[in-house]
């Protein structure tokens, strides 16, 4: 079966089928992620589905938006809804990375942050280039190496899918951040010795929970040794040697590139900063809900553990008095 995608820009209204027109709107999740919007009849019902989305400003992108021409119903994730889902402000996680960073860079050692290629990695290399220009984070090599100079590629050539700032600067006045001075792309693994061997630096790879990628080279070497950190700046899932080395394992099992067992002892420091998710913590996502325009008739709340659908379907209900839906699995809603 040939399949063909139509890609399709944020605002532009498309038919999809005889009387049901859909729109795209940012999402600020990650570059081109999009809120549906699904015009169904004559104006006979609006639909909404978020999505992950992420309802405050970062440096890479702009905030999810909010203001649709009509909306009846609203479908939205809850990934991080319980009371105790609340991020650092994205100023104060830029300030608790830089800090670390400061901190190692002082006494000796190099920084190794694991991130996804795609998102994390790009908002990262923003905030170093944007806290080193200003004097803020010491100045030091940043080394760059894996899929992230590929996604990166990919976002510099969608700049007006990017924030207002940096769309500004790619556009208008023909600077990079992405290309900044301060990066260095590791091309090829046989430069690795030479960075772990070398100076004070900070080190971008992938993959962001170390279950691959070249960070898994840079952190066989770089472990034992105290004045070295470890920074990690996304989740980590269960069962990933990230997940291990977050929870305070002072050994860790690797196999190496000869396909043999070896121990790791992890002497240097492990960092996690909270803050950078691409997903709203409870408080955006409460706010996003009420700065909806126009005020949805029914929200129906999924894409999150049961408990968080079901606890924040009854505070949405009983706090604006709105029908606030955790629907089970195959049921069935009636919209009108």
């Amino acid at each position: 079966v040939a399949l063909h995608a139509i890609p399709l820009r944020y605002g532009v209204v498309t038919d999809i089928a005889p009387d049901i027109r859909l729109t795209l709107h940012n999402a600020g999740h990650i570059l081109g992620s999009s809120i549906v919007h699904l015009h169904i009849g004559e104006g006979y019902h609006n639909i909404v589905y978020t999505g992950d989305f992420k309802y405050g400003r970062t440096m890479l992108l702009e905030a999810a938006a909010t203001e649709f021409p009509r909306v009846e119903t609203i479908i939205t994730e809850n990934t991080y809804s319980a009371p105790t889902d609340i991020m650092p402000s994205r100023a104060e996680a830029e300030k608790n990375l830089v800090s670390v960073i400061n901190e190692t860079i002082e006494r000796g050692g190099k920084v190794m942050i694991p991130v996804p290629a795609v998102g994390r990695a790009q908002e990262i290399m923003l905030v170093i280039d944007d806290y080193m220009r200003r004097g803020e984070l010491k100045e030091a090599p940043v080394f760059i190496e894996g899929m992230i100079s590929e996604s990166t590629a990919i976002h510099m050539a969608y700049p007006e899918y990017l924030s207002k700032e940096v769309r500004t600067k790619i556009i208008n006045e023909g600077i990079n951040p992405f290309e900044s001075e301060y990066f260095t792309i590791v091309e090829h693994p046989s430069a690795r010795s030479e960075i772990i061997e070398g100076e004070p630096c900070i080190i971008l790879a992938t993959s962001g929970m170390l279950e691959g990628g070249p960070i898994i080279d840079y952190f066989q070497n770089l472990a034992e040794d105290e004045r070295n950190a470890l920074v990690f700046v996304s989740y980590q899932i269960e069962g990933t040697l990230g997940r291990r080395i977050q929870r305070g394992a002072r050994e860790v099992s690797i196999v190496d590139q000869d396909g043999k067992i070896r121990v790791i002892k992890v002497g240097l420091k492990v960092h996690t900063v909270e803050g950078f998710s691409g997903h709203s913590d409870r408080r955006q996502i409460i706010n996003y809900l009420r700065k909806i325009a126009p005020k949805p008739e029914n929200i129906i709340i999924c894409h999150g553990e049961r408990s968080k659908c079901l606890a924040l379907a009854d505070f949405l209900h009983r706090r604006y008095k709105v029908n606030a839906i955790a629907p089970d699995i195959l049921e069935t809603i009636k919209l009108r």
